[in-house]
């Protein structure tokens, strides 16, 4: 199975941005859906983004027109890119297959919004 690391988060005042990172151990070329999920202290893991091998992007109504989602199947990299951050984003985020069947967890990145 592939496993996915993620990186890039911190902690960045409201209105800011960060740009995640997750990267896979293998090729993620075959995989036809990856997304971008996010679980907040006692709330269930919600899934933020996602995007097909051909570029299709859905978003969480949420983030629309804040949130980018990106892959480099040939760099086996996956982005998100998050701009105008509002204290509701605080999370861990994590990024995975879409749907999730059978296929571990990463340790995810903790992104905290806050002043």
């Amino acid at each position: 199975q592939v496993q996915f690391v993620e990186s890039g988060g911190g902690l960045v005042q409201p209105g800011g941005s960060l740009r995640l990172s997750c990267a896979a151990s293998g090729s993620i070329a075959s995989i036809y859906t990856m997304g971008w999920y996010r679980q907040a202290p006692g709330k269930q893991r919600e899934l933020v983004a996602r995007i097909t091998s051909g570029g299709i992007t859905v978003y969480l109504d949420s983030v629309k027109g804040r949130f980018t989602i990106s892959r480099n199947n040939a760099q086996r990299t996956m982005y998100l890119q998050m701009n105008s951050l509002k204290p509701e984003d605080t999370a861990v985020y994590y990024c995975n297959k879409y749907p999730v069947v059978g296929q571990p967890w990463g340790q995810g990145t903790q992104v905290t919004v806050s002043s």
